[in-house]
């Protein structure tokens, strides 16, 4: 029997096992005033992605084929002898503090590159501001050397999430004026857009995804910024993970940067939301993708995905064909004071129409039978002025606990710290999570006991560690900014899209692909455990529950 602070802890109840079992359900289904949208099933052997599309059908069928998309046919972008090659970590270096040698981010690198040197029409680039610095521009100016020297003519757009003030000098003029540079005499055959935007500067929102779309048929996504400073030169790289992918679910990324740049070329101006240049006299392109890549990516495998993004705030009010109808919180502590922006997380229904990722990511969670990982900077929001949590998340994680579904978390270690707008933990400790778990636990189970016995029997919990040694070789601690969630080694999510309160524009894809999640878990999960369980405050397998 586990224990806690010296108390024997109570074995959970049939009656709290049953009353966890209705709230994942409510946090997993949408109430709706009307008839459901029939889900149409791509395959009996999808479920998690099923009750997911059944979600969303719900929540933003408006939004179908622009923020987000079933489709089949798809494949994980592999590399020549290494099956697991689709799957971009940096640093990619386990085990090593010193981090001498980082074949993840050479891989990705390398991927960028060959990706955009068979371009032979459109390349899409999407970060958070600043532009693509040092190795990662190089990559991108390489690749696009290549294109052109093979006779391409390609458009290519770049654009950037700006935040208020902290990137007021981040200019797409000054930032095409050195890519033409780089380019030489290839710029003649290359058109570029370039802009940077910011969609609600009073609900801190602005562009998040992290994308590069190549003719519509080649993606890479995750969470990866493109920035030397946090993750190459330097000696506590921060751990993150893209994907690659091709097929038809390459298209519905494209769609969705559509959105994203309709928006962006309507509101660009000196004095305007967004900034925008352009070289060889270019007008804005808003339907780039619709207009150069008019026919969706041909079948390049048999795997399913759903593309999955948010418009974060500023850019769509509401998906008025949604029918629906949210629970009302059921918790007050989400506030940190009097000083606070209105909660679009958890008190209102239009901001979750037109973020259709933050449904689709707790529906994955819900459809969970036997196990969660999630890999995440963090849980918890920067709060104030935004909400402490996704109360909802918390509660269906709180159900899943009580059920018996084993859960194990990964987070940023607190207070490790980045580059100015990117510091990688909003937490202090990791009792920030245990505490609220605990309170969710105990709402659901009615018993404080039994609260702890759900969390200590089925939780792990650690802060990220990469290798033995409890920091990189130069002392700073490990930082995490990886966005996944994975369930029953069967279905994952890799994007931009954080599990705490926050109201970006992001993007990324959920796979159910058994082999896929299997891969994932060997080359990522594994390791990761492997080494931050040493750190664990809550780890089930060992009867540690201190937190």
């Amino acid at each position: 029997m586990f224990s806690r602070r010296g108390h024997r802890l109570r074995p959970l109840t049939p009656s709290a096992l049953a009353l966890a079992a209705v709230l994942a359900a409510q946090a997993a289904t949408p109430a709706s005033a009307s008839v459901s949208r029939p889900v149409r099933s791509f395959s009996s052997t999808t479920p998690h992605l099923d009750a997911i599309q059944q979600t969303l059908h719900q929540v933003s069928p408006g939004l179908e084929g622009s923020a987000w998309q079933r489709t089949s046919g798809n494949n994980l972008d592999t590399t020549a002898g290494d099956p697991t090659g689709w799957l971009l970590q940096t640093p990619g270096c386990w085990g090593d503090a010193t981090c001498s040698q980082r074949p993840g981010t050479q891989r990705l690198l390398a991927k960028t590159t060959e990706n955009i040197a068979h371009a032979t029409r459109t390349v899409d680039v999407s970060t958070l501001a600043p532009f693509p610095d040092g190795p990662f521009e190089d990559a991108i100016v390489t690749g696009l050397k290549a294109a052109a020297e093979a006779g391409s003519t390609l458009q290519v757009r770049i654009l950037v999430g700006a935040a208020p003030i902290a990137h007021a000098t981040v200019l797409p003029s000054a930032y095409r004026d050195e890519l033409v540079r780089k380019l030489g005499r290839a710029a003649a055959r290359i058109t570029l857009n370039v802009a940077s935007m910011t969609t609600a500067k009073t609900a801190l929102s602005w562009n998040h995804s992290k994308l590069l779309v190549v003719d519509g048929r080649s993606v890479i996504t995750g969470g990866i910024n493109s920035w030397t400073g946090d993750y190459i030169n330097t000696a506590h790289p921060v751990t993150d993970v893209d994907l690659a992918l091709v097929g038809p679910a390459a298209s519905s990324a494209g769609a969705y940067l559509d959105t994203l740049w309709t928006w962006t070329c309507r509101n660009t101006g000196i004095f305007s939301a967004a900034w925008f240049a352009s070289s060889n006299g270019a007008a804005c392109q808003p339907t780039l993708e619709k207009d150069r890549n008019p026919t969706p990516a041909p079948p390049a495998g048999d795997v399913p995905v759903i593309a999955i993004g948010g418009l974060g705030v500023g850019i769509k009010d509401v998906d008025p064909t949604s029918t629906y109808r949210p629970l009302p919180p059921l918790a007050t502590d989400s506030r940190c004071g009097p000083i606070t922006l209105h909660d679009n997380t958890n008190q209102d229904r239009d901001y979750e129409t037109v973020n259709p990722e933050e449904s689709a990511l707790r529906a994955l969670i819900a459809s969970a039978t036997s196990h969660i990982e999630i890999s995440q900077q963090d849980l918890n929001g920067l709060c104030p002025p935004l909400p402490r949590y996704d109360i909802r998340l918390y509660d269906l994680l709180a159900a899943k606990l009580a059920a018996g579904v084993k859960v194990r978390i990964v987070v940023s270690t607190p207070d490790s710290g980045g580059s100015f707008g990117s510091g990688y933990s909003n937490m202090k400790s990791l009792t920030e999570i245990t505490d609220l778990l605990r309170n969710r636990l105990t709402a659901i189970t009615a018993h404080a006991s039994s609260a702890n016995a759900a969390m200590c029997q089925n939780l792990q919990l650690a802060p990220l560690r990469a290798a033995a040694d409890p920091t990189w070789a130069d002392g700073h601690s490990y930082a995490l900014h990886t966005k996944l969630v994975s369930v029953d080694s069967s279905a994952f999510y890799i994007g931009s899209k954080n599990l705490y309160p926050v109201w970006l524009q992001d993007f990324g894809y959920i796979v159910e692909a058994p082999a896929a999640a299997s891969q994932l878990d060997a080359v990522l999960l594994t390791p990761q455990w492997q080494y931050s369980q040493a750190a664990a405050t809550v780890d089930y397998k060992r009867g540690i529950c201190s937190a």
